[in-house]
């Protein structure tokens, strides 16, 4: 009997991961990575934009990397992560130069397309799931036929403007946005009337929580929320795994 193990901040669970390459309209190439469920097909597809690249954001960030280490084998959900251009990470350096958000169009179309033509397997029930300037870029530019939806967390609402969020109401796929009790840039109450103009947006005020979720306890209250739109058939995701899922340590925070 191998045993269990606790999940803990650096826990690395077993999954198909592979480097990709994401071509853009604009002929700009950006690298990333695509983690699978090591056995089964995925129920759920999430296409990660990562924190603002000038302020250390990037396809590693502490979140979307822990959703990549854990979701695969504990939800059976796909996880695209990518550096938009111009963004360095260890996985590499994307071509092209940061935009302030504006020719990301054509990193988030690149990311869109890559899930939705994706055969071997397919990738099912495709969601965004922003971060900071990852949300600007969801809301801006994200509402693409081929996506469910979008979860955002910790949005600041500085490059989206009202344009953007009736865009999206009109175009009335779901919206969440996990906004933290303690953001730096906005929080859940003055959240709740911004997003006013997005009809079906939930906004979901996270207690004790800041805009970067630092600690174990705020990265599982994102992932279990991200669950529970994506897949939430698969209910809470525990704590525990067996043993033989643990494939390593990663030096995430």
């Amino acid at each position: 009997m191998s045993g269990t193990d606790q999940i803990r901040s650096n826990t690395v669970l077993a999954a198909r991961r592979e480097d990709i390459e994401l071509h853009t309209a604009d002929g700009v190439r950006l690298v990333g990575e695509l983690a699978l469920p090591l056995e089964r097909e995925p129920v759920a597809t999430l296409v990660t934009l990562h924190p603002l690249p000038t302020e250390g954001g990037y396809m590693d960030s502490h979140v979307l990397k822990k959703a990549s280490y854990r979701l695969p084998a504990l939800a059976d959900v796909a996880v695209l992560r990518f550096n938009t251009r111009g963004t360095s990470s260890p996985r590499g350096r994307s071509e092209g130069t940061f935009d302030e958000g504006g020719d990301e169009r054509f990193d988030v179309a690149a990311a869109i397309e890559y899930a939705e033509f994706h055969e071997t397997p397919r990738l099912p029930r495709r969601w965004l799931v922003g971060w900071s300037f990852g949300t600007d870029l969801a809301l801006m530019h994200g509402a693409d036929p081929s996506i469910e939806g979008a979860i955002l967390l910790s949005p600041p609402l500085r490059k989206a403007g009202r344009e953007h969020l009736e865009h999206w109401a009109d175009f009335g796929r779901p919206v969440v946005a996990l906004v933290p009790e303690h953001d730096d840039f906005l929080q859940p109450g003055e959240a709740a009337e911004r997003f006013a103009p997005l009809r079906q947006a939930e906004v979901k005020g996270i207690e004790s929580c800041k805009h970067l979720w630092v600690g174990e306890k705020m990265v599982r209250r994102a992932l279990n929320e991200i669950v529970s739109v994506v897949a939430p058939e698969v209910g809470e995701l525990p704590t525990e795994v067996d043993a033989d899922l643990v494939v390593g340590e990663s030096s995430a925070r």
